[in-house]
């Protein structure tokens, strides 16, 4: 089979695959990718890693493609062999494009350098099987210039503040139920006041028993 026919049908297989996993219909864990979406700042360096699960499939190259939601076209990134040769497809180069391998966790690595809003969309590591090509679960890329801010919380969700239930209340509502809100404050005062002021009563009461009998048992011991 010429390499030319051979292109074509690997290209056949992976529109209507593309097609198919876009659309939920197609799923495989044998390739996994990670992340599963970057946001990178322009100019700056990304990478995306796809591990190779299956055996059967360790020992098969890998290819990298381009999916574009836009322009709805896929393109050929590059193709990379167990042997560490590379092929790149037009307008792809090595010089940013950077493919590595990691032979103890079964997965090579897809580093773009120099990063350019075109290089924005959907990357699919696959695998050609059986005359077919098997995707991974994809990496979107979106490059911006400038990262979204970080959503802060508010200060009064990290210390909510309490209220009573005087503050909540409508102004119109606090005029006319101050009174019941200022006995509500006050009342427990009051009480302790009052519980206070028995309990010093009753000590003064004793007190002054006691200093009664005091007194007699000492004039008994004086006439005695």
């Amino acid at each position: 089979m010429s390499s030319a026919l051979r292109s074509k049908m690997e290209r056949q297989w992976l529109c209507l695959c593309v097609w198919l996993h876009t659309t939920g219909y197609l799923t495989d864990s044998s390739l996994f990718q990670t992340p599963p979406r970057i946001i990178a700042l322009n100019s700056n360096t990304t990478e995306i890693a796809c591990v190779i699960k299956s055996e059967e499939l360790s020992n098969q190259g890998i290819y990298w493609y381009r999916w574009s939601k836009g322009t709805k076209t896929f393109q050929f990134i590059a193709f990379a062999t167990m042997m560490n040769r590379y092929t790149y497809g037009n307008g792809f180069k090595d010089d940013r494009f950077c493919i590595s391998k990691d032979s103890f966790r079964k997965s090579l690595s897809l580093k773009i350098l120099r990063l350019q809003p075109s290089d924005s969309g959907t990357y699919y590591c696959a695998v050609s099987q059986s005359a077919m090509l098997i995707l991974g679960n994809g990496t979107e890329l979106s490059v911006v210039d400038s990262l979204p801010p970080a959503k802060k919380p508010k200060e009064e969700e990290l210390y909510p503040k309490k209220t009573s239930n005087c503050r909540n209340m409508p102004r119109s509502s606090r005029n006319k139920k101050g009174a019941s809100c200022s006995s509500f404050i006050w009342a427990p005062l009051l009480t302790c006041a009052v519980l206070l002021l028995l309990a010093l009563a009753v000590v003064i009461h004793r007190f002054q028993r006691l200093r009664r009998r005091l007194r007699l048992h000492f004039r008994k011991q004086v006439l005695k």
